[in-house]
């Protein structure tokens, strides 16, 4: 007896290929396996006795390309293996195991899916061509393309009778990366292909913001693809009429980017930088985002604030206190996600702030330990320093008053020396009288 399965496979070019086939009984070792393509012959065959052939069409340099992996075999696993799966290896398989009197039979459908790109690397704004094609491509099949991730704009409609589908745009940053080919005949397929549009790679489009530091130095990219050699190339900050100086990279003539020494809030806005190459204008624009930490005060406490001059693709902040041992090890404290905190500690916070797709900058700032000592509850004890000096100042005008009303006193006193001087002779005479009435 015997029985005949047919499946479907669907493999991208170039990738690894299984094709499925199971003895159907339970003891299936030793058997005699036989794979054969339709209007090709004999793929691989394996007799009872161990032995193995393969197809001429199958062996690459000496180096077989299918195989039926030994180890399975006690499970009644035959299925066939093709390595590097080429677009003319599509098309419908057959296997045959024979056990003793028992013959069992599939037939595998292998579709060679894959995408090309033409050409495979377009200057901006050149015509481009994407094709997906599946080989042998069936009836009722429909294909959707994907950029990226997202759907293409200028979808084609679903066809059942051509052998592909085929889209064509110009070239831009917005079609540049992945292209993503979805075929769907009884079970969905996918394959991708990347595609580079040479020109400005740096900033990768139109209107990217860039994000830097008071204080700090940064550099304003635009970068060429490598293969690219700009000329009259410019760079300018846009609104103002005012154009920077620009220097190449020693590496490449490709890069002319331009450095910013130290950041300013002046240098906060929208810039452009343009070449030409082969005879087209090429440009890019992105805007400059400065950030900063401000300090303000509100009922006695120090409030600091992470500040940048455009805030609307920033989603979170977060505060991290950075302390440091005397080895000079630095060590982070807990994180705080506000835009505005009221530190605890002096030294050194630091505003990380972030985007939809990640971390986008940040900005340091050393807080003095005095003005967290104003905002802790130390201000009774400078009250109390005050109240003490006044205590002090008062004792001391005690002293002063008290030295004062002495000084007056003595002058009234010595205020008649002639009177004093006959008060005292008159009191010596008369003692002088009684020491001689004494004696007498």
């Amino acid at each position: 007896g015997g029985r005949c399965e047919e499946m479907e496979v669907i493999a991208e070019m170039g990738s690894k290929a299984v094709l499925p086939c199971r003895c159907g009984i339970k003891r299936c070792d030793p058997a005699a396996i036989t794979w054969t393509k339709a209007g090709k012959g004999t793929v691989w065959r394996r007799q009872t006795s161990g032995l193995q052939y393969w197809g001429s069409n199958w062996v690459e340099g000496g180096t077989q390309r299918v195989r039926c992996p030994h180890s399975a075999f006690v499970h009644g696993d035959y299925g066939l293996q093709i390595n590097s799966v080429k677009v003319e290896d599509g098309g419908v398989y057959s296997c045959r195991v024979v056990v003793g009197g028992h013959i069992t039979g599939r037939q595998v459908m292998l579709r060679v899916i894959q995408v090309s790109i033409s050409p495979s690397s377009p200057m901006w704004g050149d015509s481009m061509s994407a094709t997906c094609s599946v080989t042998p491509w069936p009836n009722g099949a429909s294909v959707k393309w994907m950029v990226n991730n997202r759907p293409l704009w200028s979808q084609p409609r679903s066809t059942s009778n051509k052998p592909g589908s085929v889209v064509k745009e110009r070239a831009t940053e917005k079609v540049a990366g992945n292209w993503t080919c979805v075929f769907n005949h009884k079970k969905e397929a996918r394959t991708t292909a990347v595609l580079s549009v040479r020109g400005i790679v740096q900033p990768p489009k139109d209107d990217t913001k860039v994000y830097a530091a008071v204080g700090s130095p940064m550099t304003l990219p635009c970068v060429f693809s490598p293969d690219l050699n700009p000329t009259s190339t410019v760079f300018e900050k846009t609104g103002v009429g005012k154009t920077l100086a620009f220097s190449r990279s020693l590496q490449t003539s490709s890069d002319a980017s331009v450095p910013i020494q130290e950041v300013t809030s002046e240098d906060q806005g929208k810039y452009r930088c343009a070449g030409t190459v082969q005879g087209r204008r090429l440009a890019r624009t992105m805007q400059l985002v400065v950030a900063k930490s401000e300090f303000s005060k509100k009922k006695g406490s120090v409030g600091l604030t992470c500040q940048l001059s455009d805030a609307s693709e920033v989603t979170k902040y977060e505060w991290v206190h950075a302390t440091y041992d005397l080895n000079g090890t630095k060590s982070d404290g807990p994180i705080l996600k506000e835009q505005t905190i009221y530190p605890e500690h002096g030294g050194e916070w630091t505003c990380q702030y972030y985007g939809k797709e990640g971390f986008l900058g940040n900005v340091t700032t050393q807080v003095l330990t005095q003005l967290i000592s104003d905002q802790s509850g130390q201000k009774p004890s400078n009250k109390g320093v005050v109240i003490g000096l006044s205590v002090l100042l008062v004792i001391l005008l005690l002293i002063l008053a008290q030295t004062y009303k002495n000084h007056q006193r003595r002058k009234r006193v010595f205020r008649y020396p002639a009177m004093e001087t006959i008060v005292h002779t008159v009191s010596n005479e008369r003692e002088e009288k009684e020491k001689s009435r004494v004696k007498a």
